[in-house]
């Protein structure tokens, strides 16, 4: 218990450290914290839009955000991943206000313009459409907030309050948002014969895929 508590101990003095350096500018922590959670912001922000190419943009729009914000950063606090995660989910929302004002732009176009359709580049980027077109279809019966809450907490593998924290709202609310996201996918996911059935053996649509909070 010693050994743990004193690793515990280290491990905040190293979060404090490298919060403090990223709030003073410090480049080379900035390039840490890249180099530790890129990888973790472009999971979250794929699973949030379900598209490669935008969950890149999110990736390089966070941590400009990230930079931008930094003065802001407590010294204590621990980890940056869940800091990292909500700033990625509010890129995400702005991002696709944005694309919803682009296509009504496009709308408004007269019918001979010519406007690029990138659904067939997409659609050739993936590797397994079928399966990931069910899930995806899937996703698509929760709420934004809902699906916000899943990705925090079932695939980047946050806690509850720190998933509250990344997205600034109660804890409770994480925990109904879940619970809603969990009964919607269980839904959507069950084979069309055996909807409306009773089913004892039911197993929990989304399992914990989580990515380790560092």
């Amino acid at each position: 218990m010693e050994t743990n508590q004193g690793e515990l101990q280290e491990l905040r003095k190293r979060h404090r450290a490298l919060r403090v350096r990223i709030r003073d500018g410090d480049a080379d922590a900035f390039g840490e914290l890249f180099d530790a959670y890129a990888r973790s912001v472009y999971n979250h922000a794929y699973r949030l839009t379900g598209n490669w190419a935008q969950a890149e943009d999110v990736v390089s729009l966070t941590f400009l955000d990230a930079w931008r914000l930094r003065g802001k950063l407590d010294e204590e606090g621990g980890s940056l991943r869940p800091w990292l995660l909500g700033v990625a989910t509010n890129v995400t929302r702005n991002t696709r206000r944005a694309a919803r004002r682009h296509a009504a732009a496009v709308a408004r176009l007269p019918r001979d313009e010519v406007v690029a359709d990138f659904a067939d580049e997409i659609a050739g980027r993936i590797d397994d459409k079928d399966q990931l077109a069910l899930v995806r279809t899937a996703l698509e019966t929760l709420r934004r907030t809902e699906r916000e809450v899943l990705a925090l907490c079932v695939w980047s593998g946050l806690d509850y309050a720190s998933a509250a924290a990344a997205l600034g709202i109660p804890v409770g609310t994480v925990r109904s948002r879940l619970s809603r996201a969990r009964t919607k996918l269980a839904k959507a996911l069950e084979p069309p014969k055996r909807r409306g059935q009773v089913r004892d053996d039911r197993t929990p649509a989304v399992g914990p895929i989580r990515e380790g909070n560092r």
